[in-house]
This record gives C-alpha cells, structure tokens and sequence, in this order.
C-alpha cells in the first residue's frame, strides 16, 4: 500500500481560510472548503468521542499535551506553533483555530461555533452522495451517548434517535458502559447499526452461569467485526472497545465482561478476515487512544488504517506505522463533533491501492443546519429546557478543560468542592470531555452538566494523610506518562484544589510528584490527615451530585478563585508539547 506524500501535505484538514476574513459567512449549503477532487472507489465517514454534543460548541484544544519518551515531539503530542508547523497550518487561519490553542479567544469571535449534528448531518449527505450509493460508510468511534444532561437522564437514548438519523452504520465503545448491561442493550435493540467489540469478554462466572454473549463458544459478548461491501470491494470493520473499562469506571456497571487490548485475538480475527474471508481491506476502529494505536499498529499485521479515539486528539494527517507484514496507518478524528474524517481508498483485489485522508472541521457558521435533524434535537431537548436554561452565574474568564492538568474549568469544580463541602483540598478527575465557555458568557445548568454529567456524580468527604494523597497522583501521573502506552489506561492528570505539587514527567513511577503544599505554603506532611473533597469515585457514594454542588456554588456569587493552577512542570523545558515550547 502507498500513500502519496503530496496528498497527504494537501489535507491539514479543510482548505485553511483568509487571514483577511473579518467573519465567517453565514451557513451556506455546502461551502467550496469542503468541495475536493473525487478520488477511489471507496468512501469511509469517521467520527468519534462526541459526547452527546448535539448542538454545535466551543472547544478549546489542549495547549499541554506532553509526550514522554518516545512520543516527545511526534503526533498527537504537539500543541500550539509546534502544531502549526508540523502540519502546515497557517497562523491566525480557521483551521489555527480548530486544531490548537492558539488565539483561542478572538478567534472564537471570528469563526463561532464548530460541530452539531444538524449541520454534520448536511455535511455527511454531500460527502456520501458525492461518491454514489454503495461506495460510503460511517462509522463512529465511541463515547457517543455521554457527555451532557440530557444523555445522562435519557440514558444515551436521546444519541441513538440522532446516531440512527444522521446514517452510523457501525460503532464501538466506551462511556456507553457507564449506563450498564441493561440500558447498553436497551439502546442497541433501537439502534439502526452494529456495535462492535472484538475485546469483551464474559468472565469466567459469567461463562459458566451462560450469560448472554454474541458468541457463546469463545465468550464474545458483542459482535467483532462486519463486512460490507463498498463499490465492488469487501471491506472488513473491527470494533475495538476501550481496553480500561473495569479500572477507569466502577466495575459494577459491566460486572460480568473483561476487556482488555487483547492483541493475540485481534491478530487471530485480521488472519481470518484476510484469509477465509478474502476482504480486499481492514480498518480498525478504535477507542484505544492514539499512542495505544500507534503501538497497536507497530505489532499487528494486515490492518490497513486505524481510524482512532478517546484521547481526543485531531491529528490531520495519518501517521505511517511500519510492522512486520507492512504499513498500517494511524488517525485520530478529534472530539465533540468538532472534525469529520474522510477516507477515500482506492481498492484493488485483496488490498488498496491508495488513499487519500483528510481531517475536516465542522465550522456551523459554513453549513446549512439539516432540517431533519434540527427538528429531532428541538424536539429531544424540549422536555429540560426550560428546566436546564436558567442562568446559575457567568464565566468570570474563559473556561476550559482539556489539557493534561488543571483548566479553568476544573478549577472552578475544584473550589465548589471546596467551598460547599468545607474541605482543604478538592481532587477532581482529569476527564477530557466538557466544552468550552467565553468570558462573560451566561452559564446555565446544561452548561454545568455538560461538566459533570455521569452516572455516577456524587461527591464525597474523606480525611487523607499527605502521604495517601501523593500516592493518588503519583497513581495517576504513571497512568499518564508511562512511556510503555499499553499502561495509559485513562485521562488526563486528576484536577486539584487548595494545593500545589510540582511534577516532573520524565521521571519513573513514583518519583514524578515532589513539593506538595498547601494554599497557605506549608507542605504536607506524609502523616497528617487532610480534609479531602471530591467526585466521581470508583466505590459507591452516597454524597450530593457534583452539578449541584458546582450551581449552588454559582449563584452564591462568592468571589472567583484567580490562583494560578498549581502545578509546576519540571523537566519538559524544551517539549512541544507545551505551548510556547520545543
């Protein structure tokens, strides 16, 4: 398989706009940026890692997204200028400001909202009748039903009316088993597509007990892989779940199914898809992560293209991974329904010829909202409304959550903790989900669920020495920076509140956390007991949902915390994956 470098230089996403422009144009149908030459005989769609964002968002992306080891410097850990010129994009340009950081905040006066499925929706039918019935397909990637109070109180229902209108034809998972067995299976009984999951497993009890399980003789539980075929050609698609479930979520949501990487079944399926099955193409779609996938690719074979998520990362051009039968491509399509992958492949008998790839961002101001679909989510969101609409306070800055440690807006959750719970210190997860407010913007309370909707939200008091609370995020920073990618089995660093700790990632497990201290400047003592607040914790609590919490806190109107995050960085001086460095 070749990939032509030209075509790969051509696509960093959409055609970057005029520097000049002083806005975007309002939505048209279907804007020249996403008019491109027609190329193969193929056509794959990919999203992934929405969130349940049906309506289009600010999102900023991460300006610290560090790479250790061997992922220093290389895609997807680049960020802001490092970003730009890596992949060609031009300064103060509107894909600058889809794909990094950088101006975040005149430019999101500039260029508005990206993503929701009304204009996704417009987007995606041009694509696919572009190419001609028979010859597209959509997939998405997971973390589709999660991510907002209205998918938290339908249960990702709501996703799936809107999954099933838009056209997916096949997805795989991750939040989605937060809701547990019965309501996965509920929702996938109305869902149009097919779930797959080539990496769940029924325990061994639950083997034993003949629980339900797609395949019963070897313990899959879902359907792992389909075959369709595309302009003449069989393509195979391979679900691969996240690997972390039972560690990152409670495991009593998904008691009787093991997940895992499980390298040694998907070579085995490759194998029998590639020979008894004779497809002419692989992909894998993915929700491993993107350094996960890179070393996936690196040691399995007869994959074509990984078509990645869940760690949120818009990288617009695949990355080139060499194995022992090949060349397997990389990709990551992004989050919040921000970016649509396009993949166009040229097939030939029992392989492709080529391909082209490109990244595209999903400006809303550039596309006509689908009539269709605009109903659906008017009529989805009508029954909270009215409830979810009230302002609770307004964003005193701009406020934001991706990055590797502490955004503005996990500060703010971190001093509601705090503050309404009487605690010192605030732990807060490092989730990657949640979108972005402006400065000054009016925050209602489907803003503050859009934070911290899951199912299980309830916060909780406890009393840690300094010694436990080092553990927990040095714990948590080998999760992050463990240079061997198969030990990355989560999000980003947990969020504190009412202390500082200096890190330094390059450092092995269990010497990367140093300096703890409290607000005040007095260390923590290893043997001291702390007043410890926060939520979302894999052992049931009985404590107040964070999103009340974090609106009682609001409309108190009590000063905001204008503290610079506390974290300090050590040994990363020169690593572009901090803005403004490498």
């Amino acid at each position: 398989m070749t990939i032509r470098r030209r075509d790969l230089l051509k696509t960093t996403g959409a055609i970057a706009l005029s520097g000049a422009l002083p806005r975007f144009a309002r939505a048209i149908d279907v804007p020249s940026v996403y008019e491109f030459e027609r190329f193969g005989n193929a056509r794959i769609l990919h999203l992934t890692d929405t969130h349940a964002q049906l309506r289009p968002v600010y999102f900023r992306e991460p300006s610290v997204n560090i790479g250790i080891g061997e992922m220093q410097g290389r895609p997807p850990h680049l960020v802001g200028k490092a970003f730009l010129d890596r992949f060609g994009i031009p300064p103060d340009s509107a894909d600058a400001y889809a794909f990094t950081s950088v101006d975040f905040e005149k430019s999101a006066q500039r260029f508005g909202k990206l993503g929701g499925f009304a204009h996704l929706k417009t987007l995606v039918d041009r694509l696919r009748g572009d190419v001609g019935q028979g010859r597209s397909l959509l997939l998405d990637g997971g973390d589709l039903w999660q991510g907002t109070g209205l998918a938290n109180a339908m249960q990702g229902a709501d996703m799936v009316e809107a999954a099933n209108l838009l056209g997916i034809e096949a997805m795989t998972g991750h939040w989605e088993f937060t809701y547990g067995e019965a309501a996965l299976r509920a929702n996938l009984e109305r869902f149009k597509g097919e779930f797959l999951a080539q990496n769940v497993f029924l325990t061994e009890e639950a083997a034993f007990n003949d629980a339900k399980a797609f395949d019963p003789a070897s313990g899959r539980v879902f359907k792992p892989a389909t075959i369709k075929e595309l302009g003449g050609y069989r393509v195979a698609v391979i679900g691969q779940a996240f690997p972390y479930v039972p560690i990152a979520h409670p495991k009593r949501f998904t008691p009787d199914w093991t997940f895992g990487i499980r390298e040694e079944e998907l070579q085995k399926l490759v194998n029998a898809l590639r020979g008894n099955d004779k497809v002419d193409a692989v992909l894998l779609l993915s929700h491993n992560g993107m350094d996960i996938d890179l070393k996936l690719a690196s040691r399995i074979t007869g994959i074509d293209v990984i078509l990645g998520g869940h760690t949120h990362d818009a990288v617009p051009q695949p990355i080139a991974v060499k194995n022992a039968g090949g060349v397997t491509l990389v990709t990551n399509a992004g989050s919040n329904g921000k970016f649509l992958g396009v993949l166009d492949l040229d097939i030939a008998k029992g392989k492709i010829g080529d391909l082209r790839y490109r990244l595209l961002p999903v400006y809303s101001e550039l596309l006509k909202p689908d009539p269709a679909m605009e109903a659906l989510i008017e009529k989805l969101h009508a029954t909270h409304d009215r409830e979810w609409n009230d302002q609770v306070g307004t964003a005193d800055r701009l406020l934001y959550r991706r990055g590797n440690f502490n955004g503005t807006m996990d500060q703010l959750i971190c001093d509601a903790l705090r503050d309404e719970l009487n605690a010192e210190i605030a732990l807060s997860p490092g989730f990657r989900w949640g979108t972005t407010a402006l400065a000054g913007q009016p925050l209602t309370m489907e803003d503050v669920l859009a934070q911290t909707a899951v199912t299980y939200p309830q916060t909780y008091i406890q009393n840690m020495t300094g010694g436990q609370i080092r553990d927990v995020l040095e714990d948590v920073c080998d999760n992050l920076f463990n240079t061997d990618p198969y030990y990355q089995q989560g999000g980003d660093m947990v969020r504190v509140g009412g202390m500082s700790y200096t890190c330094t990632p390059t450092e092995t497990v269990g010497k990367r956390i140093s300096e703890l201290k409290l607000d005040n400047g007095r260390a923590l003592e290893a043997r001291k007991s702390y007043k410890v607040a926060g939520w979302a914790s894999v052992n049931e609590q009985t404590g107040t949902p964070i999103w009340d919490v974090v609106a009682k806190h609001l409309r108190s109107g009590k000063p905001p915390n204008r503290s610079a995050p506390g974290v300090t960085l050590k040994g990363v001086e020169d690593n572009p994956g901090i803005a403004g460095q490498g």
